[in-house]
């Protein structure tokens, strides 16, 4: 009977047990593991139609997400947008409107640009008095973790000074210094093994991360220097990709001229493609990790990019198309992103949304999945998008608004940008000029169709010019030394002597014997 009576007792205990573990996992907080790639355009993941790049893990992620079609970065280069998810506001309000480092005023004219404008100045580090997505969840009690590239300021401006506890490889750099195999140069980041991949080791540092935090709720921020240039893979992964080019047939050319400089109209850089894998791969050990600390529930994962892919300019490293341009410029091309949230207990796998989205609605969406209070007075410019993940109509119809009053190293001129409903509007500040597109009807933007819809034009610019003037918006203004002529001269340059030499390039990386340097950017040094 005292045997029996044991057993009994036994059974209840575990039970009490089992069920307290099941109240602490189920009042738990969820978890948030944020990936943003840099760089990558909205056309560059098999999920969302490349036939060239292979990203499965990524697909995953889309596949067993929700999938927003009408994605945007908040700007066409990287602080800007970067510094938006921070703080969920548009780039004219928080001030970065550039790349921090990039040349303003009179110092653009040491480039030999010879352009029309003055590029206006801009705000150079994070603005101390926003309080940032990370500072707000590590008040409510979250872990708070970074990786990889930050690019939002200098000595007092790293993601340590703004939210994040631990900080591997975030510092004032916006790409990855000495390459993307080890040894690099990067302080925050200190190497181990020579020859090892840096993005491997940024996905490797936040799957560390979540072992060791399993047990309380998390903010992993992983912020991948990939696939910003220079571009570098492993002999094995270019000689994947270039085989698969020729299977798939090589275009006799890969290069058409848009206004000032010639932009990559094909995908078939195993270069370039072997390093998107990378970055799969990368994501897929945060994936595994997740699964192996059974995790993988309870955690919401973001995956998107920070602007479009590069066609012009650095690299000329993929094509966006259909859509126009890329990274840089004011066409989708430029802004368009892949957009993705995996919220695992919402019954929405798979499913997808056309209402237009932007880099400043994650902060206010993320709060308000962990349910905790939404913070407009700092999330300005963003809205939850939570009743749409839950399957709900969202009603409310606000303008999407950029602010790039710069020349970017890709093509784009200065110009700002309005999106309402399915219209979209150029301002370009070197004259004034106006374009209006239908992106229902025309999302290659290849129709200029401002004649025949003045008053939609006249009611989107004067939005967007009076909220520019609103938020004292820094404009360029006209450089008293521009000459006609030296631009001329740029132009005429790079239709003769740089398309030319893009294509023989492109060529060669698809050549049998192509060879970088016998090492392949230090990818087969190692410590023997």
């Amino acid at each position: 009977m005292k045997r029996l009576k044991f057993i009994v007792l036994l059974i209840i205990f575990t039970a009490c047990k089992e069920n307290n573990r099941k109240i602490e996992k189920d009042e738990r907080k969820p978890n948030i593991v944020f990936i943003l790639v840099d760089d990558l355009g909205l056309n560059d993941l098999s999920v969302t139609g490349s036939k060239f790049y292979e990203t499965p893990n990524v697909d995953r992620i889309a596949e067993e997400g929700f999938i927003f079609n009408q994605g945007y970065a908040a700007s066409r280069v990287c602080s800007p947008s970067r510094a938006s998810i921070m703080t969920g506001k548009f780039t004219a309000r928080h001030g970065i409107t550039d790349w921090i480092g990039a040349a303003s005023g009179t110092a653009w004219r040491e480039l030999k640009r010879f352009d029309k404008l003055l590029p206006s100045e801009y705000v150079h580090s994070l603005p101390k008095n926003d309080v940032t997505i990370a500072e707000a969840l590590k008040t409510a009690g979250y872990k708070t973790f970074f990786a990889g590239k930050w690019h939002l300021g200098g000595e007092g401006s790293y993601p340590e000074d703004h939210g994040f506890e631990v900080n591997k490889g975030g510092w004032d750099k916006g790409s990855p210094m000495g390459g993307f195999f080890s040894p690099w140069d990067n302080p925050k980041l200190p190497n181990k093994v020579k020859g090892e991949n840096l993005t491997m080791r940024l996905g490797k540092e936040t799957a560390n991360f979540i072992k060791e935090h399993k047990g309380s709720p998390f903010f992993a921020f992983l912020s991948f220097y990939a696939v910003h240039g220079p571009i570098q893979t492993t002999s094995e992964k270019w000689q994947k990709y270039r085989n698969k080019a020729e299977a798939l047939g090589i275009a006799e050319n890969g290069y058409k001229m848009e206004r000032v400089l010639p932009i990559r109209q094909v995908q078939d850089n195993p270069i370039y493609a072997g390093l998107v894998e990378s970055m799969d791969d990368a994501v897929g050990i945060v994936l595994e990790a997740l699964k192996e600390v059974g995790l993988e529930e309870n955690t919401i994962v973001v995956f998107t990019s920070d602007n479009g892919g590069v066609a012009s300019g650095d690299a000329f490293s993929t094509s966006n198309l259909p859509l126009r341009g890329g990274k840089g410029y004011q066409w989708e091309g430029g802004i368009r992103e892949p957009y993705f949230i995996k919220v695992p207990w919402l019954n929405n796998r798979g499913a997808k949304s056309d209402f237009p989205v932007t880099g400043t609605d994650f902060y206010p969406t993320l709060l308000d999945l962990v349910n905790l209070d939404l913070m407009p007075e700092q999330h300005m410019d963003g809205i939850s998008l939570k009743p749409i993940l839950e399957g709900r109509e969202l009603d409310i119809q606000r303008p999407l608004i950029w602010h790039y009053p710069h020349y970017g190293n890709q093509g784009g001129n200065p110009s700002s940008i309005i999106r309402e409903k399915d219209w979209k509007l150029i301002y370009y500040w070197e004259d004034g000029n106006e374009e209006l597109y239908n992106l229902a009807t025309d999302i290659e933007e290849q129709f200029n169709v401002i004649a025949d819809n003045s008053d939609v034009a006249n009611n989107l610019s004067k939005k967007l010019l009076d909220w520019l003037d609103e938020v004292d918006a820094n404009i360029p203004i006209k450089d008293p030394e521009f000459d006609a002529k030296l631009a001329e001269k740029r132009y005429k340059s790079s239709l003769k002597e740089t398309m030319p030499a893009l294509e023989a390039e492109r060529l060669e990386f698809l050549s049998k014997d192509f060879n970088p340097s016998n090492d392949w950017w230090g990818s087969k040094i190692t410590n023997d």
